[in-house]
């Protein structure tokens, strides 16, 4: 059984769309249009689409009858008194205009493609970043972006005379502090961590005080006992039991 015969016919989204795939399919310049040859063309592709019952629009019945008018101006003789003007000249700047549209469409469609997978974080709203407000002036910035240029271009380290101030006395080192802390428990086993703090001077000694303790701990020479909030220095091997170690 013989199998039937299909056609496949090309959609347009013009006229003009069709008029320059039939420039492009028979290479064609667009600014010397053969319009006899194109007219012919352009009217047998209408008769398909109406053979295969597509609704033939207004605006196909409309270019054709341009093909017409101009294919009939340019069988009438010209005089040499009369202007030697081109029927052709308005579609020609009509298709070159379409023509630039139909590339530029292309174009975007082609960035959409390119970006239609790719994905960006939107900008979060109502976050704590949407409530700062930056009060520093240009120069206070310049300032600040000099100052860690030069901290950064130094190859030596700030002289003593830079922490003048920072120190009101001699600073207390971690082994000092653990030296004092092994003598206080040859006459008390147990030492309130609180009091260890409040009894120094300033910071500096604090910090000492901190850091002897995690060491004496960490040489299992002391066990800490935490109650409600409380903290206990035990010497080692002294431990009652009271508290969590």
């Amino acid at each position: 059984m013989q199998k039937p015969v299909t056609f496949h016919l090309e959609r347009f989204e013009g006229p003009l769309d069709l008029l320059l795939h039939l420039l492009s399919k028979n290479r064609i310049d667009i600014r010397d249009i053969p319009i006899a040859e194109i007219l012919e063309q352009y009217l047998d592709y209408l008769d398909r689409m109406r053979a295969l019952d597509i609704e033939v629009t207004g605006e196909f019945i409309a270019m054709a009858a341009q093909l017409i008018y101009i294919k009939s101006r340019m069988l009438l003789p010209v005089y040499a008194e009369e202007a030697a003007e081109d029927p052709r000249t308005e579609l020609i700047e009509t298709l070159l205009d379409y023509q630039r549209v139909k590339q530029a469409g292309g174009m975007l469609l082609d960035r959409y493609a390119l970006g239609r997978d790719v994905f960006t974080r939107s900008r979060e709203t109502g976050s704590e970043a949407d409530d700062v407000q930056y009060r520093h002036t240009a120069e206070q910035l310049r300032r600040a972006v000099c100052a860690v240029l030069e901290r950064a271009g130094r190859r030596l380290p700030p002289p003593k005379e830079a922490f003048d101030g920072v120190l009101s006395g001699p600073g207390v080192t971690v082994e000092e502090k653990i030296t004092d802390l092994l003598q206080r428990f040859r006459t008390c086993r147990r030492l309130d961590f609180d009091r260890l703090v409040l009894e120094s001077r300033d910071r500096s000694e604090i910090v000492a005080v901190f850091l002897a303790v995690l060491e004496l701990s960490r040489t299992r020479k002391l066990c800490i006992e935490t109650k409600d909030d409380q903290y206990t220095l035990v010497l080692a091997g002294d431990e009652d039991g009271e508290g969590q170690r």
